[in-house]
């Protein structure tokens, strides 16, 4: 093991004088070069409270739809309280956006007013729903107009995420602040004891990491030799530097999302206590993990509950995630870092909680037996199975009412994950060994370890159209817009896929 470490650290030695004779010291690989791993763990001066997105108003209409209004904006903010403001953007605000609600069953109705100075988008993370109100990159909204998509909340309870969806550009639009949470509530997660007090007991926790420069502005200096996007030292918590949050019960759920354009997060406490994992991307898990660690890649969302003691303060905290990938993914994809995220501060006196019950959302386990078809999905480069993203193309067509596994491999030894819109899926495999408890639910994205291929199961219910694609993608962002990125079409039995836009949808009403 000793040879293995030293052999490591000389081709990590080699690799950086290659780079920096080759490139002329390029201030990009005199970064990466220079940079070890992030470590803020026992550094961070928890001194603001966590800044909890408010839950967005809505109204119900004439036809009893509930109806939001989401105004994407430029914006400024001062992250660390010393005078600099950052350049940012932000929905209804400067910075991320208000939490969405809405209960199974409800028809839904989002009018998107785009002020921005350039087109964009937005996609309902997690969502099942219409192609054409996905909000992908067929569906832009030019600057002034406004786009309204419409829709019938038909899944169960669930933290879902929006975020813009434009080709080539989330993650610029992600990285400046454009996302918010989405929750979606049920009878059956309503009658659980969980908690559930939006803001007290109930948090939304959106982890994301920047860089700053001395300026104060975002940057977006990019790891050569790792390659997956950006990797910031600062952690923002639902926009907040260095937060905190007062607990004032026995036991507080907290909604965690990786937000981030391309960190790969391992979230636990700071004593290693174990927590109930309760929920992953597409809702409550079947029954109640005791965890000590969960693992989330950029996109995924886990709801864990948390035990505390009266007056006590633990962190919540980012360990070294396994990323599967080597020494170099160590070193320069973040597979080395650490940081401390959040401080539970535990009120002298707590209120009573229930336990939290270890029967939660009994899950029909979908079939492979059952699976019309399997389709092999191979990530390297920039592309899958060797193509680059384009619009006007559909690289899949799947027949509504259908089920299908798809294997999905990662070839070239960097880090990627894998996200299907309109469904989601039950993971059936990672490495041919049976999944953990954090994969145990239903999901729509999961992190893919080089040379471990992930077998999914999905069933495509309904919401048909042979023109409009929804996508499947590698969710580190900076792949997803070079080209990681395929499209597919779910069409009626014996019907044949279309031809999408070529230049893509410009959605809404000026």
């Amino acid at each position: 093991m000793a040879g293995r470490r030293s052999l490591a650290r000389v081709t990590i030695g080699v690799l950086a004088v290659v780079l920096v004779l080759c490139c002329g010291g390029v201030a990009v690989g005199g970064w990466a070069l220079a940079r070890g791993g992030t470590d803020t763990v026992g550094r961070v001066d928890f001194v603001r409270p966590l800044a909890v997105p408010p839950l967005a108003e809505s109204r119900v209409d004439e036809r009893g739809r509930r109806v939001f209004d989401l105004l994407a904006r430029e914006g400024q903010r001062d992250f660390h309280g010393d005078g600099r403001l950052t350049r940012t953007a932000g929905f209804d605000g400067d910075f991320l956006g208000p939490t969405l609600r809405a209960k199974r069953g409800e028809q839904v109705v989002v009018n998107v007013v785009n002020r921005l100075t350039e087109e964009t988008s937005v996609h309902w993370h997690g969502m099942h729903l219409p192609a054409r109100m996905d909000g992908g990159p067929h569906q832009m909204v030019r600057p002034g107009a406004t786009w309204s998509p419409t829709w019938t909340v038909n899944q169960p309870a669930a933290t879902l995420w929006y975020h813009p969806h434009p080709h080539g550009q989330t993650e610029e639009h992600v990285y400046r602040g454009l996302a918010g949470m989405f929750i979606l509530d049920d009878d059956r997660e309503a009658a659980l004891p969980l908690p559930r007090q939006y803001g007290v007991d109930d948090i939304p926790v959106i982890v994301q990491d920047r860089d700053f420069s001395r300026g104060g502005q975002f940057k977006k200096t990019r790891n050569m030799i790792a390659g997956i996007g950006v990797l910031g030292d600062t952690l923002l918590v639902n926009g907040t530097v260095g937060p905190y949050l007062d607990v004032r019960t026995e036991r507080v759920r907290l909604r965690l999302l990786n937000g981030s354009t391309a960190r790969t997060y391992d979230f636990g406490l700071s004593d290693d206590r174990p927590f109930a994992l309760i929920g992953s991307d597409g809702g409550l898990l079947p029954r109640t993990a005791r965890v000590d660690r969960v693992q989330l890649s950029p996109g995924e969302r886990a709801e864990i509950v948390v035990d505390l003691r009266p007056g006590e303060r633990v962190t919540l905290r980012s360990t070294p995630p396994e990323l599967g990938a080597g020494a170099l993914a160590d070193r320069f994809a973040g597979g080395a870092d650490r940081f401390d995220v959040l401080q539970l501060r535990a009120a002298d006196t707590l209120a009573a909680s229930p336990p939290v019950p270890q029967t939660l959302a009994p899950t029909e386990r979908l079939d492979p037996a059952d699976a019309e078809r399997t389709r092999r999905f191979t990530l390297t480069g920039r592309s899958i199975n060797g193509r680059s993203m384009e619009l006007d193309r559909i690289d899949e067509t799947v027949t509504r009412g259908s089920t299908e596994v798809w294997e999905v491999s990662n070839r070239d030894g960097t880090p990627h994950n894998f996200h299907v819109h309109d469904v989601q899926f039950q993971v059936l495999s990672v490495g041919g060994s049976a999944p953990p408890p954090a994969l145990s639910g239903w999901k729509d994205t999961v992190y893919l370890a080089p040379n471990r291929p992930v077998r999914l199961i999905m069933r495509f219910t309904d919401h048909s159209d042979p023109d409009m694609p929804y996508m499947y993608h590698c969710h580190l962002l900076y792949h997803e817009d070079a080209g990681m990125m395929g499209q597919f079409v779910v069409v009626e039995p014996g019907q044949r896929a279309g031809r999408p836009p070529r230049s893509g949808d410009h959605s809404g009403h000026d």
